[in-house]
């Protein structure tokens, strides 16, 4: 699919999208919590809908309420498959890992497209510490994993992906884990580990840690009755990030559904925003923003490293050179999106350079039309389509369905705002 995407002037409302952090989380928390959980505002991304295939094949079963909801009903870890499939979800393999394994049946994990050749020998290393025989293809997918799972006190490296973590946690937590500490050094991204701790604590398990870096188990006991709970999926600033960068560019909007309160790591964003001198309004039901003289601006998305795609398309309209901190976060993603984003926006004229652990854009010199390519990377295909909203001619991308994985409507939300998009 390619996406045409002309200058525009965009204008108008739109809510958020619903997060997957949260709603990848909640489903997990689910599958290990015996009864019944209400899911309002579920996720309809390729990412969500992964998610939700790995936890019925994990023995949950799913039943959709209505338009806004679905129920999950679960007695525990029963898998009905030898296979249970990720999609190109990295926070599905990493969460879901540790999760299956607490199974003592042997399970084979697996998934699709860049996943296949992210490195997972971190498992290689910290599963057979916990009584888990596991077998991956040197380090990358497949895994074959033979449980269960016993907690114990473990040290495990957090600069590669707090994703690892969060399936540590979960697992601990539904095993029941008991006067043990897991000790991480160097952990990136400690905000998407709040909010792994909250979707827990909302669950029933309360975890303790000492500055991010030891985490404490005193647990003691397996659920035993059935529980009735709701949770509520909010919205994903991972993705109001481009709509927001979008108002910032090209128009004046508001996005609702987002909690300015919220644990995700993207909200900050809005620091970028305020730094880049758009006119914005913060509210707790709304964020206005609109279009000012945009300066460049310096942030450090070490803990963010998902806000690099939006932040490079804000940057290209600011005047000056823009640096963003934390180019090591981006070697693992669904692309290097180092480089992917130096090679796509070369292509639209903008000039960015790699420098030890930084980004420097160089803005304010206008954006070309030209044709780009998604390199299969949602995030990517929607820092382009931002980036064109004031492009000096129509710009064309590649493999524009990429967005499925995080934001499947996103470009008919753009047209919602009165961007002229032409999908074929």
């Amino acid at each position: 699919m390619n996406a045409r995407i002309q200058p525009s002037i965009i204008s108008g409302n739109l809510y958020a999208p619903a997060s997957k952090s949260s709603m990848q989380r909640a489903c997990a928390a689910a599958l290990l919590t015996i009864g019944k959980t209400k899911i309002i505002n579920p996720g309809r991304s390729n990412d969500d809908f992964a998610a939700l295939d790995v936890i019925q094949k994990l023995g949950a079963v799913i039943e959709k309420i209505d338009d806004h909801s679905i129920q999950i009903i679960s007695k525990g870890i029963m898998p009905n498959n030898k296979e249970i499939n990720c999609g190109e979800s990295g926070l599905g393999i990493r969460m879901f890992t540790p999760i299956a394994a607490l199974s003592d049946e042997a399970i084979t994990i697996n998934g699709t497209g860049s996943l296949l050749t992210r490195p997972m020998d971190f498992f290689d290393q910290i599963l057979p510490q916990l009584g888990v025989n596991i077998q991956s293809n040197a380090g990358k997918l497949p895994l074959f994993i033979h449980g269960p799972l016993k907690p114990a006190n473990l040290e495990v490296d957090g600069s590669l992906s707090s994703q690892f973590l969060t399936g540590l946690l979960m697992a601990y937590g539904a095993a029941g884990a008991n006067d043990v500490t897991i000790t991480v050094k160097d952990l990136k991204s400690k905000p998407y580990i709040d909010l792994t701790l909250q979707v827990m604590k909302h669950f029933g398990w309360e975890i303790t840690h000492e500055n991010h870096e030891h985490f404490h188990f005193n647990i003691s006991f397996k659920q035993k009755s059935e529980k009735n709970l709701s949770y509520t999926v909010e919205g994903d600033w991972s993705g109001a990030a481009f709509l927001l960068v979008a108002g910032a560019i090209a128009g004046d909007i508001s996005i609702q559904g987002l909690d300015v309160y919220s644990t995700q790591a993207d909200k900050a964003v809005l620091q970028a925003l305020i730094d880049s001198g758009c006119r914005i309004s913060i509210q707790p039901e709304q964020i206005e923003i609109g279009p000012m003289p945009l300066k460049a601006f310096h942030f450090n998305a070490t803990d963010c490293p998902d806000l690099f795609p939006p932040l490079v398309a804000l940057a290209a309209y600011c005047e000056g050179t823009t640096v963003i901190e934390g180019v090591s976060r981006l070697a693992h993603k669904e692309s290097n999106r180092g480089l992917t984003l130096q090679d796509e926006f070369g292509k639209l004229g903008i000039e960015i350079t790699l420098q030890d652990d930084l980004m420097l854009i160089k803005g304010g010199t206008g954006v070309k039309a030209a044709i780009v390519h998604s390199r299969h990377d949602h995030r990517i295909a929607m820092a382009c389509a931002v980036a064109s909203l004031k492009a000096e001619g129509p710009v064309s991308i590649s493999e524009a369905e990429a967005i499925n994985k995080s934001y499947p409507n996103f470009y008919e939300h753009l047209m919602q705002l009165g961007a002229r998009v032409d999908i074929q």
